[in-house]
């Protein structure tokens, strides 16, 4: 590819939706910066263009710099010498060219060096660099943290942070340790105070943190002496100036190979606090997981579209009995099946960051003065929508990003499971997604409460209410009768009132929900843009209404009883 944005029509479609209206215009506010920022935007057709020239810059870079050098980064990967590490050449690279084209920060206000980016772009760039190297995907990305330390650090720690990381610093957030992966109530990193110095030390271990020896780190550590749980826990800034981490190990990995996941030791590293002690995990986390869930998503979406990229240009490539695999049933089955789901996982990534942009701008704007009575609602909807649907684009997408993966190889067939092709990469890469970040089965942990408490029925009931062209009433119906098949098999796990069964049929209520969210966001996309996306439209939401069956016959045809064949 010669732009890893231009080529794909699907994302400046998405960049053109009618909710940037209103998301602009709280970002820019009401673009006021335009007085006093000369890159300002003057108005709505002003900020877009801006946007859609760095998605094009990203692009260019993305497909000069990152996808040349995906190979070789993943065969040589990051190095560790006298406890730090040293990114492989080419990561050094792309990193470069980010920097050079000022693609750092992007979310940050203007003041700090930033570009004022929403949400929504900077989670295309993400997807856009995913779709060429998913590990550098990850150090680039990982530039978000930010956001936390912008929304709970105070105005000192703004002044002193942020500008460096529009500059090009990178960041990390430490979080797991060998006793406490997913269960953080468990994180034992002891952070005391030094009376002496007027600081925090840090001492204790840290496991699987991505980009682990980064300039800035956010860190979970317990700051209440005799605390075992989450109360006691508080976040942390720790800065590499200032030294005390070392890095013991860097993890030998199945893929993201480009991405360096270290064993970080702490020795009375100074830090200072971020926002109030106790929150760390309770209110920082959460927040933080939030946006690092989005990030996984967008890194899912980019995978699932260069899997989908490797099977297409292969399928049209080779023949056998003398014609092109592509015109196989077995074969184009196989890849009209991917595009629709990465076309209906896509437009659920936007439209879950597109919530994420309103409530987090009402937000912002909240700490600058007091909101309107319809302000305050608006940002409680968006909230919740946001809060519900994170939890379902990133399950999901990381889900179809594997199922992409594996479909890509097999068109491949045995040359698929050869490490000259870059589809054995894209699989192995792709493979974190459903794992990091939270569990796929961790997201539906996090979902199920929207299942029980009817706030997926009443967006899916609420969709039911666009219009829609002739042609696509028959979809809407199809998906009125899914979502028919959700309420009845919801209402019936949750009448029983019985935790084990709600928490054995969740992954299932759970898939119902999102394949039926996933069916009416594709089909509103088919009705504005039927030239891109009419064709994967029809092909997901037969697939959905086949998932939805399945499902549901398991539900309602299940005897309580046999719960016990499944214990062991």
């Amino acid at each position: 590819m010669e732009n890893f944005y231009t080529e794909v029509p699907e994302l400046k479609y998405h960049l053109n939706n009618p909710m940037m209206e209103r998301i602009c215009q709280l970002k820019e506010r009401d673009y006021s910066d335009k007085d006093q920022f000369a890159d300002a935007p003057q108005d709505l057709a002003d900020a877009l263009d801006s946007y859609d020239k760095v998605l094009e810059i990203t692009g260019e870079i993305t497909a000069s710099v990152i996808a040349p050098n995906a190979e070789g980064v993943d065969q040589e990967g990051p190095h560790l010498q006298d406890g730090r590490v040293t990114y492989a050449a080419g990561t050094q690279q792309n990193l470069d060219a980010m920097v050079r084209a000022g693609l750092n920060g992007m979310t940050m206000p203007r003041r700090f060096g930033g570009l004022n980016f929403p949400i929504t772009p900077y989670t295309m760039c993400a997807e856009i660099v995913a779709a060429a190297d998913a590990g550098f995907g990850n150090i680039w990305s990982l530039q978000d943290c930010i956001e936390t330390l912008y929304e709970f650090g105070n105005e000192d720690q703004h002044s002193r942070f942020i500008p460096r990381i529009c500059a090009g610093e990178t960041m990390s957030m430490d979080l797991t340790e060998p006793d406490a992966g997913s269960d953080l109530q468990s994180v034992m990193l002891k952070a005391s105070y030094d009376e002496e110095n007027n600081c925090w030390r840090l001492n204790g271990v840290k496991r699987f943190i991505t980009n682990g020896d980064s300039d800035i780190h956010l860190v979970l550590a317990r700051s209440e002496e005799g605390t075992r749980d989450g109360r006691g826990l508080s976040m942390f800034i720790y800065d590499k100036r200032d030294g005390g981490v070392d890095v013991r190990r860097i993890e030998n990995k199945l893929g993201i190979h480009g991405s360096p996941t270290c064993e970080l030791v702490y020795k009375n590293a100074k830090c200072e606090l971020c926002g109030d002690r106790k929150l760390g995990l309770i209110k920082y986390v959460m927040a933080l997981m939030n946006g690092a869930r989005l990030g996984i998503a967008a890194q899912s979406v980019g995978l699932s579209q260069a899997a989908y990229n490797e099977g297409l240009a292969y399928a049209k490539d080779r023949k056998q009995f003398g014609k092109a695999i592509i015109e196989f049933p077995a074969v184009y089955d196989m890849l009209a099946l991917m595009k629709a789901k990465l076309d209906a996982g896509r437009s659920l990534l936007y439209q879950t960051s597109r919530y994420v942009d309103i409530y987090k701008a009402l937000d912002d704007i909240a700490r600058e003065r007091k909101l309107t009575p319809e302000e305050r609602r608006e940002e409680k909807e968006y909230s919740k929508l946001a809060d519900a649907f994170t939890p379902l684009a990133k399950g999901m997408n990381s889900e179809y990003a594997n199922q992409n993966a594996y479909d890509c190889i097999q068109i491949h067939g045995g040359s698929g499971f050869m490490l000259e092709y870059a589809c054995q990469r894209i699989y192995r890469d792709a493979r974190i997604t459903s794992i990091y970040e939270g569990t796929t089965q961790l997201q539906t942990v996090a979902a199920i409460r929207y299942v029980t408490n009817g706030a997926y029925l009443a967006t899916l009931r609420k969709f039911e209410e666009n219009e829609v062209n002739t042609s696509l009433q028959p979809l809407m119906a199809k998906v009125k009768a899914m979502t028919d098949q959700f309420e009845a098999c919801a209402t019936a796990v949750k009448e029983a009132q019985d935790q084990e069964l709600l928490d054995f049929m969740a992954r299932r209520l759970y898939e119902m929900a999102a394949v039926c969210v996933m069916s009416h966001l594709i089909i509103q996309d088919a009705n504005r843009a039927p030239e891109l996306f009419d064709r994967s439209a029809h092909i997901y939401v037969n697939y959905a209404e086949a998932e939805v069956a399945k499902h549901a016959t398991f539900i309602q045809h299940y005897d309580k009883e046999d719960l016990v064949n499944y214990r062991h």
